[in-house]
């Protein structure tokens, strides 16, 4: 029985004490479906979509909440690859409704559809949303991202010296946390992952050939020179649109163009044979894949 303004006020109660109570229960759940791409090689003879329905209420703002929510409360079995939850490990690259990203830094926007979540694309699937990186990380060692030094500094000696605005050169290569999510967008990687390098590698590889410490830029830009290796970009630009660190891979894809066509010599292939021959001994490294 619902009771008048002056049986509340009696009560010691507000007016509207009944109508809030109703409003807030009304507003207590927002459902959400999100449609989940599926995987196990051992139980499925072929990939589907799985939809799952998540109250936003009940979990985080991000995309990453919403699946260790369906992994710890709806379905156990939902495979998915996270670390920090900051944007700097990389570890939760996927593809949110058609465009690659990080799951920890992506915000849920709520719709009437449900929101799509895939592996990265054009990538072997270990099992749900666990793509295999063995050729990306792979392509990474073979440009030996490190510092290489011809003249090494003794025992005792003081660091390598930068001056400030060598330094500065570095910013918008360094930061890169290696998710891949530039990769899996390119289309000329996705025809030609075997031997295009694609954008975050090549990025990385202009940082050290950037780095005025490091004593091996003629045997890096020789090692890029490459009709697949390096010229399969054709500024498409889908690397940098979908980069979650805001980096610019293909501006660094231009530069390391640039400086191949200023510098380039004959005896490049001489050289690069010769690192060939140093590294064969060696599980990877510049010259081997």
């Amino acid at each position: 029985m619902m009771l008048a303004g002056s049986a509340f006020r009696s009560m010691g109660l507000p007016r509207m004490a009944a109508s809030v109570g109703q409003r807030s229960f009304a507003a207590a759940t927002q459902m959400q479906k999100f449609a989940i791409y599926r995987y196990d090689p051992e139980k499925s003879a072929r990939p589907f979509m799985q939809e799952y329905d998540i109250d936003l209420k009940a979990t985080g703002p991000m995309i990453l909440d919403a699946l260790i929510k369906v992994k710890d409360e709806v379905d156990p079995t939902l495979t998915f690859r996270r670390s920090c939850r900051e944007g700097i490990c990389g570890s939760c690259a996927m593809n949110i409704n058609g465009k690659n990203g990080l799951a920890c830094l992506i915000y849920i926007e709520p719709d009437a559809k449900p929101i799509e979540i895939q592996p990265l694309p054009h990538s072997y699937v270990v099992k749900d949303l666990v793509p295999d990186l063995t050729n990306f990380y792979n392509q990474y060692k073979s440009i030996e991202p490190w510092l290489k030094r011809k003249e090494e500094k003794q025992a005792g000696e003081k660091e390598y010296y930068q001056s400030h605005e060598d330094r500065l050169k570095l910013d918008g290569m360094y930061e890169c946390i290696l998710c891949a999510s530039c990769m899996t967008s390119c289309p000329s990687y996705w025809w030609n992952p075997e031997y295009y390098l694609g954008p975050a590698v090549l990025m990385q590889a202009y940082r050290w050939i950037a780095d005025s410490r490091d004593q091996y830029t003629e045997e890096r830009l020789a090692w890029v020179n490459d009709t697949m290796k390096l010229y399969r970009c054709h500024g498409i630009m889908n690397c940098t649109n979908c980069c979650p660190k805001g980096l610019d891979p293909a501006k660094a894809i231009v530069e390391l163009k640039a400086q191949v066509a200023a510098t380039y010599t004959d005896g490049w292939e001489k050289m690069k044979a010769k690192e060939i021959e140093n590294n064969k001994g060696r599980e990877s490294g510049m010259m081997y894949m």
